[in-house]
């Protein structure tokens, strides 16, 4: 937190699971329409996902990010264990949120261990998990943040309903972690729901990136917007067009001196108009990577590889 008390928009340490069972996942393509089929030879796809998974993380590094990776398992597969923030997100009063998901192959990767390393071998502060993992039960999901997309610094949480984002899943959340939900629909060009937030936004210390045109209704189009504005960051908005090559799906960071990095693929950078791509440079240096294979066959981009690691270090105070 900053001396004020409040939480920070960017972290300066990232999570990312290096993936050892990626291929396209039947049981999610329902609700992604950003998935395609698998290529011929999946030895041939894996290897070109583990390069860009290593492009990635050199490029978090080089930029002074401090990234810490940790292995998939083989056994169980998962094969979208490269997305880590859909089932776990990290805050800086300590408290870790495990969350509940649509696919049971999925929910294969929570591992507990993955926690107790950030404390163990990393030196977090873990005071306290909120597993909300038990609404499964319920038919009841959210999936981390990639379902929401989260204002830390005005406790805002902005949510698409989708299958994988139900509102009785997101009020616990903002029940326990304190944020004030934001809870709206949106849809793609063909009118199937949006099934993650962070594709359709992202939210910077000093700027937003919004995709309005998929939220339909009038009312809640302008309240998410009007909600938007009131944070006093640039709001740049993009196309559908530009939402479907992932100009949305990125992330602010902070590097090891301060200055602010915005993670992105090279997809997304490319559907930039030069417009876009000055005002986003007025607030971080832009750090392109390509990762077209995850895109094409997970479905998901840079952004939903990295986990913002909040916690407090156990040497510093808690707010």
């Amino acid at each position: 937190m900053d001396a004020g008390g409040k939480e920070r928009q960017t972290a300066q340490q990232v999570l990312l699971i290096r993936p050892a069972s990626f291929r396209f996942n039947p049981q999610t393509a329902a609700s992604n329409a950003f998935q395609a089929g698998e290529s011929d030879c999946l030895a041939d796809q894996r290897e070109m996902v583990s390069r860009e998974f290593e492009q990635l993380v050199t490029a978090l590094r080089h930029a002074g990010i401090g990234t810490i990776v940790i292995d998939d398992t083989p056994v169980p597969e998962k094969p979208d264990a490269v997305f880590p923030n859909n089932w776990v997100s990290f805050h800086s009063d300590g408290t870790v949120i495990v969350y509940p998901m649509e696919a049971p192959n999925r929910r294969l990767e929570r591992r507990q261990e993955i926690t107790e390393a950030l404390s163990e071998l990393h030196g977090f502060r873990v005071n306290t998990v909120l597993d909300l993992s038990k609404l499964e039960q319920q038919g009841s999901y959210l999936e981390g943040t990639g379902s929401m997309v989260l204002d830390r610094v005005n406790r805002v949480a902005y949510a698409a309903l989708s299958s994988r984002t139900h509102l009785g899943a997101m009020a616990e959340f903002a029940r326990l972690a304190d944020y004030e939900p934001m809870v709206f629909s949106a849809v793609d060009a063909a009118g199937l729901p949006i099934y993650h937030t962070n594709i359709m936004m992202s939210i910077g210390d000093k700027f937003i990136v919004i995709c309005p045109a998929v939220i339909l209704d009038d009312v809640q189009r302008n309240a998410v917007l009007a909600s938007l504005a009131g944070t006093d960051r640039e709001i740049i908005e993009i196309t559908m067009e530009q939402m479907n090559a992932f100009a949305a799906n990125l992330l602010e960071l902070a590097n090891d001196v301060g200055e602010a990095v915005i993670m992105l693929s090279q997809k997304a950078m490319n559907s930039l108009s030069t417009r876009q791509h000055v005002s986003l440079e007025r607030y971080g240096r832009l750090v392109p990577v390509a990762v077209d294979t995850i895109e094409k066959t997970g479905g998901g981009s840079v952004r939903c590889m990295i986990t913002e690691i909040h916690l407090p270090l156990l040497a510093s105070p808690v707010n």
